[in-house]
């Protein structure tokens, strides 16, 4: 029976991750990095497209899981007749090559293990060739090499195409499997002691979650989502992936899936808000400097997302030997929307720098020259249609939250020159386009019958990026504007308590199908009823998305409150940053823009 989306946890080496199930199948992995091609990808098929399963003979979902406190160090326990045992996942943070250490404890009585390894590269699509060398398994096929080695040793063979492990541990006993992954024109790179790695895993995450310096209400939920977006981090440039797997559905059975396996603008500020706000300066100085050298270059070609390191090439394909998760497809890679024009994304890139600067963080002699240089081009562009936030593929319209953000990208500028006339720019003129902006917005995109900003000028729609009104500055909390939208949108948006960002549809977005509730806009009104005044409406609403978590602290990209279960990709890192603003929000703490 598949997985739900929920039923997965996270491990990860800050490089890439893998989505382990509560049937202790390995379901989703990419290697070397987030954005390669999956060597397991049961997750977007079925066994025959790679997993790695070791769990007791005969057995199902573990009795109970989780993280051993605050690390990405997962342990599952099965309780049988035969007695109780735990796996423990993890993925050491890499000297040379990424390594899954599997470790194998007994804990009572003596249970009987099976563990099957189907190594599938490119996707699924490609079965190596496996062989017995130095002792250990060997799967070669093309540019992709992968050992498989246990501690002690314990004897495999080949079924099917598979791998196959049979043993018994005992109380006390353990076995450790580690699969190693490398470029096959390459030697083998040197052996990792699984219960050395275990340790220095421990310690490392224990090491850097001590760092954070909230400790307010919640703290447990937001340390796990900070640990979350720490492991959706591409250590080697600072970058954060939305989300670490690729066409997990928005709608079970529909075609809305698409590949998030890469760095989002719109992401910006509120990541690097938070990462301030809890004292990761270091992780907020790698983000920021993603930042600078990713948008770097002609403003006109500034994309929306961007590869890991900067790649500005993200072609989409459909993968078509993919049945897709819960029969969703088309199963995609690389994403078409990065060639969209959404001029909200100036405002982020523009704001997440005044963030930066007025933070304390240390400063770039050339970030100044670059805001000025966006702010140039926006100047002449934003009064333009463009897709928005939300990456419709309909056409292009006057979104009323690009408008916004142009209003932040203007005001951001002036506030920079009032505190530092010495950088030197025209602050007398983005005074006048953040006046003009201004009343553009109030005119064009407010519905004064209604009492709401809608959607795009003219519409009838609604949309939730405008309760982020009040958050940006555009106008104040207490605005009677403000207050309507809010109302509006909680009414014609809401659903069980929770927000869809839009009322999807194919004569809105050019899709077919539905959603489900967008997490980050619930967490949004939260935000809104807030500082509106209505804290304990605020309060009830951040209770109730805490417990759309599942039993390991990840959310995905949204809910269905009918099903009762979490859609697209997952873990979402938009989602989990909601979550620690909103805690931040609620306890005071957050570093506004």
């Amino acid at each position: 029976m598949t997985q739900r989306i929920e039923d997965y946890a996270l491990i990860g080496d800050l490089q890439t991750a893998a989505l382990v199930g509560r049937n202790g199948s390995i379901d989703w992995l990419c290697l070397p990095r987030f954005d390669s091609a999956a060597c397991f990808a049961a997750l977007l098929g079925d066994e025959e497209n790679g997993h790695w399963r070791i769990a007791p003979a005969g057995a199902g979902d573990c009795t109970r899981r989780g993280y051993l406190g605050e690390t990405l160090v997962l342990e599952s326990v099965w309780e049988t007749p035969a007695g109780t045992v735990k796996v423990i996942d993890f993925m050491p943070q890499r000297d040379v090559a990424p390594d899954i250490v599997r470790i194998v404890e007994g804990v009572s009585g003596s249970v009987e293990m099976d563990a099957t390894l189907r190594l599938r590269f490119d996707f699924g699509s490609v079965v190596p060739w496996m062989r017995r060398e130095e002792g250990h398994r060997l799967g070669i096929a093309g540019p992709d090499s992968v050992w498989l080695r246990s501690e002690p040793a314990v004897r495999t063979w080949g079924q099917h195409y598979s791998t196959r492990s049979s043993f018994t541990v005992g109380a006390g006993e353990r076995v450790a499997f580690v699969l190693t992954w490398h470029p096959s024109h390459e030697e083998r790179p040197p052996l990792t002691d699984p219960f050395e790695a275990l340790a220095q895993c421990l310690e490392d995450w224990a090491i850097w979650s001590a760092r954070c310096r909230y400790r307010g209400a919640n703290r447990a939920a937001v340390m796990r989502s900070l640990i979350t977006l720490k492991a959706l981090t591409y250590g080697p440039t600072g970058g954060i992936v939305a989300a670490p797997t690729t066409s997990l559905p928005e709608d079970l059975g529909g075609v809305r899936n698409w590949d998030y396996r890469y760095c989002w603008l719109r992401d910006s500020t509120l990541t690097l808000g938070a990462l301030l706000s809890v004292g990761y300066l270091e992780e907020a100085a790698a983000w920021r400097d993603w930042l600078l050298r990713a948008v770097a270059g002609d403003p006109a070609d500034l994309q929306i997302m961007y590869g890991l390191a900067g790649e500005r090439r993200l072609p989409e394909s459909e993968l078509l030997w993919l049945r897709g998760y819960a029969g969703s497809s088309p199963v995609r890679t690389g994403n078409s929307a990065v060639d969209q024009l959404q001029l909200d994304v100036y405002g982020e890139v523009i704001d997440s720098f005044h963030v930066a600067r007025t933070s304390g963080l240390p400063p770039k002699p050339h970030a100044w020259s670059v805001e000025m240089t966006l702010l140039a081009f926006l100047e002449s562009k934003w009064r333009e249609p463009d897709e928005g936030l939300w990456e419709v593929r309909g056409p292009r319209r006057h979104f009323v939250h690009s408008k916004v953000m142009a209003w932040v990208a203007a005001d951001r500028a002036v506030r920079t020159l009032e505190r530092d006339p010495r950088l030197g720019g025209k602050a007398d003129r983005w005074r006048a386009m953040r006046d003009e902006v201004h009343r553009d917005v109030c005119e064009r995109g407010y519905d004064p019958e209604r009492n709401t900003f809608t959607q795009s000028y003219g519409s009838t729609e609604l949309d939730a990026a405008t309760l982020l009104i009040p958050r940006v500055g555009f106008l104040p909390a207490d605005d009677p504007r403000v207050i309507g939208t809010i109302e509006a949108v909680r009414a014609e948006l809401g659903q069980d308590g929770l927000l869809r960002r839009y009322s999807a549809g194919p004569g809105v977005d050019g899709l077919p199908g539905e959603e489900g509730a967008f997490l980050v806009c619930s967490f949004w009104l939260a935000d809104a009823l807030h500082l509106t005044g209505r804290t304990e409406e605020a309060k009830e609403l951040f209770e109730r998305l805490l417990s759309l978590r599942n039993d390991v602290g990840l959310l995905s990209e949204e809910y269905d409150p009918v099903a009762r279960r979490q859609l697209g990709n997952f873990p979402q890192a938009f989602s989990h940053i909601g979550l620690v603003v909103t805690a931040l929000t609620l306890a005071g703490e957050h570093t506004a823009g």
